[in-house]
């Protein structure tokens, strides 16, 4: 489909969800979950496109860009600003553990709790990852559903009424869209500005320091962001010195960081930095 279909498809799939948003949430509708990042900003436009009813969130989770926190109160007022209730690296010394690419309680801890017992809309698309891939257009957190919304409604009436507590019902309105439509979109269709950090190298914008970056994202946050290196090498000699890391007995937190940020298990790394150094090539 070109960029006017997927428009036009987008628009459906939401007018035909938001009856069941306004079913589990009459005052608010949809609850859309924001980041200030291109794709939550077509997902944003495309809902006031559609004409439905919602409210969007951001989720702070104290390691955010402050360019892209400026950018939303400038730019989406009425975005309502969530600020966490413990720093990110407060919960880290809370669960004794970084969050790692395997292990990314951040994402569980600041992101994904929000809007339970509504109908969310998420700005993910297929293109994104081999992950978001299998991902569907409609599904139901814990993956109890999975599917094209047209599937869903013969399951709607179930499916809506066991929704509560920790469930909520996903919309992706984006997901057949490429970057490149995203980009049309903003630019072209709704020609509403974006962030200046995508302007100066990013490709996605994101937390400082992401476990889910590269590692040349990560280079590029520790220049732009030194702070953010200095607090996570203070919790990572916090983490040492009460005895939650210990492998290998090195209590280099310098060291440690280096690891955190390089992709590598930590056995690779250390293999790479220190038993590779101690091998004597003249022998």
């Amino acid at each position: 489909m070109n960029l006017d279909k997927k428009i036009d498809y987008s628009i459906a799939l939401l007018r035909k969800a938001e009856s069941m948003a306004l079913r589990l949430d009459p005052e608010n509708g949809f609850y859309l979950a924001f980041s200030g990042g291109k794709d939550s900003q077509a997902l944003y436009h495309i809902a006031q496109m559609a004409g439905v009813k919602f409210k969007a969130h951001m989720n702070l989770t104290s390691v955010d860009p402050p360019e892209v926190i400026r950018f939303v109160k400038r730019q989406y007022p009425d975005v309502e600003l969530i600020k966490p209730k413990m720093s990110i690296y407060e919960m880290a010394k809370k669960k004794h553990i970084l969050p790692t690419r395997t292990l990314r309680w951040c994402c569980a801890e600041y992101k994904e709790f929000s809007g339970f017992g509504k109908v969310t809309l998420i700005g993910i698309r297929k293109q994104e990852s081999e992950r978001r891939a299998k991902r569907n257009e409609v599904e139901l957190a814990g993956h109890k559903f999975s599917g094209t919304f047209d599937q869903w409604e013969e399951h709607e009436e179930t499916m809506v009424t066991c929704v509560g507590g920790r469930d909520k019902i996903l919309v992706s309105p984006i997901i057949y869209w490429t970057e490149r439509d995203v980009w049309q979109f903003l630019n072209d269709v709704v020609k509403v500005p974006h962030c200046k950090l995508y302007d100066e190298g990013y490709k996605r914008i994101g937390c400082i320091l992401c476990p889910m970056s590269n590692y040349k994202q990560k280079v590029k946050d520790m220049q732009r962001f030194p702070h953010a290196k200095r607090n996570w090498v203070k919790v990572i000699q916090w983490l040492i010195d009460n005895g939650y890391i210990n492998n290998h007995n090195i209590s280099d937190a310098e060291f440690r960081f280096k690891w955190w940020i390089s992709d590598k298990s930590f056995d690779k790394f250390y293999a790479d930095e220190v038993l590779q150094q101690k091998i004597d090539f003249e022998i």
